[in-house]
């Protein structure tokens, strides 16, 4: 490859709830283009589903830290050892992978998530309650759109409560691309830290709980448990936490949806998933050995940026993509990904939203933006840091 259509991945958004117009461009122009990564590595940026779907299911492509270069410029990253701990599950290939997967499946079962709804309902009811006691205004992300995830992965996992104030700190500064390397390390030490004495907490008389089930199973380390642990605290609230805050915002901004989304909130999710894609910088991958996709070939070692947003905005698959639809049948979009690194907790996800969208805007039918919105450009995962809002008395 001589030359790239486009240097790095478009980060930088002339709307907040669309992709960087760049990415529909490169599309326009081909859904597979030469992209020089910002270490001058020489690779590709894909954007339509079909093609990302192609790539994420391929077993020619690798998830291996070390063989990755990343799209967007982070300060130190370059000069950072990327060998993964031990349980680094979501970085590994199979048969690695696939050994801790499938244990962590049967721990993510249909019927351990439907039956915590109850309990995700009592939550969110009860963070409610105290919104509505103290009144308006409030900021939306730290009273409600955060605690519910945090609480319920909490519960999950059995993290006691005297552990839960600091990982979302921790977790805010691992996530943030112009964190320096010095204190991602840091915060990374110190949540595993936390979570290693949670986890011998555990030892003696493994609870029903996540951590238990893998620690009676006694196929995994002492390291592989730790690393797991703060795989699914940070995944588990950051994801849904964001969806939940950005989804509100959405809906204050198209009051139009917001009796469509009380109808069918099933439906509604999978729309807000599909229009917001806030898992906005990659995934990457690697290819292993050469391989053509799409007609186009991909040599050993060159790595492919997936743009979740340019993929769930793709007018080949969607109709009037760039337009909210809460009725539409948005399933097929890639938002929690696709192949064997699809996201372990998207029933608990949607669980969460579903229940979450519906008790805010049913208890509050007055709710509107009350203040200026911050939105998280320079995270992995996209979305709001602030959302004040108010709503009539």
């Amino acid at each position: 490859m001589t030359t790239s259509y486009i240097n790095g991945l478009p980060m930088d958004r002339q709307r907040p709830l669309d992709p960087p117009d760049e990415i529909a461009a490169v599309r326009t122009h081909d859904p597979i283009s030469p992209m020089t990564y910002p270490d001058g590595h020489e690779g590709w940026l894909v954007t339509s589903q079909h093609a990302a779907r192609a790539v994420l299911a391929s077993p020619s492509f690798s998830n291996l830290v070390a063989k990755m270069h990343s799209p967007v410029e982070r300060p130190g990253v370059r000069d950072m050892n990327f060998e993964i701990p031990p349980g680094m599950f979501n970085r590994m290939d199979p048969p690695d992978h696939t050994r801790i997967r499938r244990m962590l499946t049967g721990q993510f079962t249909v019927h351990r998530m439907h039956a915590l709804e109850p309990r995700i309902a009592k939550i969110a009811e009860d963070r409610l309650d105290e919104i509505e006691a103290a009144g308006p205004p409030t900021d939306l992300v730290t009273s409600f759109a955060l605690p519910i995830p945090s609480l319920v992965i909490c519960e999950l996992l059995g993290i006691p409560q005297e552990y839960r104030g600091t990982f979302q700190q921790d977790s805010a500064t691992m996530l943030n691309l112009d964190t320096p390397p010095e204190d991602i390390n840091s915060a990374y030490l110190a949540l595993c830290q936390t979570l290693s004495s949670v986890v011998n907490g555990k030892r003696a008389n493994p609870p029903d709980d996540i951590l238990g089930g893998l620690i009676a199973e006694g196929q995994l380390t002492h390291e592989e448990l730790v690393t797991i642990a703060m795989i699914l605290l940070v995944a588990g609230h950051e994801t849904t936490a964001n969806m939940l805050a950005l989804g509100t915002y959405t809906i204050l901004q198209h009051p139009d949806q917001r009796a469509a989304l009380l109808n069918d909130p099933a439906a509604a999710v999978e729309e807000l998933l599909r229009y917001l894609s806030i898992i906005h910088l990659g995934p990457v991958r690697s290819a292993l050995r050469d391989v053509e996709i799409e007609g186009h070939l991909v040599r050993a070692g060159q790595c492919v940026t997936i743009s979740v947003p340019g993929a769930n905005r793709d007018p080949e698959k969607f109709a009037d993509p760039d337009t909210l639809d809460v009725t539409r049948d948005a399933h097929g979009h890639v938002a929690f990904g696709h192949g064997i690194h699809q996201c372990l907790g998207q029933q608990l996800a949607r669980i969460e939203m579903r229940i979450g969208f519906t008790a805010l805007l049913r208890r509050f039918p007055s709710l509107r933006l009350a203040g200026g919105v911050r939105f998280r450009t320079r995270m992995t995962i996209y979305g709001v840091h602030t959302l004040p809002v108010a709503w009539d008395k």
